[in-house]
């Protein structure tokens, strides 16, 4: 995939009370004719970054944002990209920003993780 400069959606922000962080996972299904120039436009989102893409036009992609409006503006700039044809929200976690610099230790870990 080619580097390009990441694009910031414009998103007005609400009032937050704490500094969380959002991650999403997104399956998106494009016209398979038009895969490369979706990838493209998704991969030129910042915080967007495409995990898997089929023959057939689907696209595993996750998307980290600071807010769950940001994330619902994201979904939007892709709904409107040409070649989709739909987007699915499958995962959304929030987390407070300070937590992702946090170290997990393995031992706290389930043992069936190892």
């Amino acid at each position: 995939m080619r580097n390009t400069k990441k694009i910031d959606i414009p998103v007005r922000p609400a009032p937050l009370d704490d500094d969380e962080w959002h991650i999403a996972g997104v399956l998106v299904q494009t016209r398979p004719t038009h895969i490369a120039r979706v990838s493209e436009s998704i991969e030129s989102i910042a915080g967007s970054e495409i995990h898997a893409a089929s023959d057939n036009g689907k696209l595993v992609v996750t998307l980290e944002a600071p807010s769950s409006r940001a994330i619902a503006a994201h979904l939007t700039f892709i709904q409107q990209i040409d070649g989709v044809l739909n987007t699915a929200l499958i995962y959304q976690h929030n987390e407070m920003a300070d937590a992702m610099n946090e170290e997990m230790d393995d031992e706290s870990l389930s043992p069936r993780v190892h």
